[in-house]
């Protein structure tokens, strides 16, 4: 697995490093304590294994409350899946298949 740890102190730098090498930036914001979290994390370790132009950058809103209520993130695990900086593609709370969101990042 090799998702990137981001916070509030690195997440634009980072995110605009993602953005300029990859084509599919995936933010998923989660908790340690979270089952649903531990769930997705397996699902997103499947696709970003499969996919070189995904990064899977994760959020812990435990470590970062600002991030996640700039995001407006009231349940977690959410995902947020970028086209590129200006694309949205999906945002959604919960849990998701691999397959699921190998459909959305390959419309």
């Amino acid at each position: 697995m090799a998702f990137i740890e981001i916070d509030e102190s690195n997440f634009q730098d980072i995110l605009k490093e993602e953005f300029a090498k990859k084509q599919i930036v995936i933010l998923k914001f989660g908790s340690d304590l979270c089952d649903a979290c531990m769930a997705l994390d397996w699902e997103l370790e499947t696709v970003d294994d499969k996919y070189d132009n995904v990064s899977v950058l994760s959020v812990n809103c435990g470590d970062a409350q600002e991030l996640a209520e700039h995001y407006r993130i009231n349940k977690v695990p959410t995902m947020i899946i970028y086209e590129d900086e200006d694309t949205t593609l999906w945002h959604k709370e919960g849990t998701m298949l691999s397959q699921d969101i190998e459909k959305i990042i390959n419309s």
